[in-house]
């Protein structure tokens, strides 16, 4: 790994950092372009490269929920019955999401993920905001039920699922967006173990693949995406808790609805480079 791919994955930690303690994402649909180029131009072959990159993704997404989710903690906003409940039961179907992943062309996964996160934009963008109190849901078996979808989106994109995970519990669970931030951070934690042990299982046997890889899980670039990404969700947290409601929600649908238009290639197909 040359100085200028250190410099490229320090510099992604901060900003990654940031927004999965102000959003309540793991930044793995920040992380995994950035990594997968990098992969690239150390001659590890492509394919190879974006499983590398969402293996990877996991470990520091892992990192990533546990700094935000201690400091939303702190700040009283985790509704843990649901994290508990929703992050357990995503683990195991994580793990199936990775080894399903690997076996899955990468350009499938990209279309059906932005769909359906621009999907879940437009319905946040058109749903009624209400700021009246309501108790959030806590059926464990409906909890379980929407615990399955986003566990493998989990494994299948390498990510924690928040950019999905938290428009599900503002509209069906009927969370507040705070609440929904902290909670879907907790989830990640949990979801993440499952889907790194699914690509490092499912990686063992693979040749080519950098130093210090394990499996598909690399430890030096998800090192220096940890460390510089760790303090970030911080600042990012307490952020969070100091802007109003709408406000928070917006900046989650704007970035939604970039997310959804970046999986689908429409930035390359008009040739903006963004």
């Amino acid at each position: 790994m040359e100085l200028v791919h250190v410099l490229i994955l320090l510099g992604t930690g901060v900003f990654v950092g940031f927004a999965g303690g102000l959003l309540g994402v793991g930044g793995g649909f920040i992380m995994a372009p950035i990594q997968y180029f990098v992969f690239l131009d150390m001659g590890v072959m492509p394919d190879d490269a974006i499983k590398l990159a969402f293996g990877t993704n996991l470990l520091v997404i892992l990192f990533v929920s546990l700094s935000g989710m201690w400091r939303h903690h702190k700040l009283g906003a985790v509704n843990w019955r649901a994290a508990v409940i929703m992050g357990v039961s995503g683990l195991a179907f994580a793990y199936a999401g990775a080894t399903l992943a690997v076996r899955l062309p990468g350009d499938v996964l990209k279309i059906a993920f932005g769909v359906v996160v621009l999907i879940s934009a437009i319905r946040m963008l058109t749903a009624r905001n209400r700021e009246v109190e309501r108790e959030p849901v806590s059926n464990p078996w409906l909890l379980f039920a929407w615990a399955v979808p986003l566990g493998l989106i989990t494994g299948l994109l390498g990510i924690g699922g928040g950019v999905v995970a938290v428009p599900i519990l503002v509209l069906a669970l009927r969370f507040k967006i705070h609440n929904a931030v902290a909670t879907s951070l907790a989830m990640i934690f949990f979801k993440s173990i499952g889907g790194i042990i699914g690509y490092i299982v499912n990686g063992l046997d693979v040749q080519g693949l950098p130093d210090y890889s394990l499996g598909y899980v690399n430890l030096a670039s998800g090192f220096l995406l940890i460390i510089s990404s760790f303090a970030l969700v911080q600042v990012g947290a307490i952020v969070a808790h100091k802007l109003p409601g709408k406000r928070l929600r917006l900046i989650f649908i704007l970035l939604m609805f970039y997310i959804g238009l970046k999986m689908l290639g429409v930035f390359e197909w008009l040739g903006w480079p963004i």
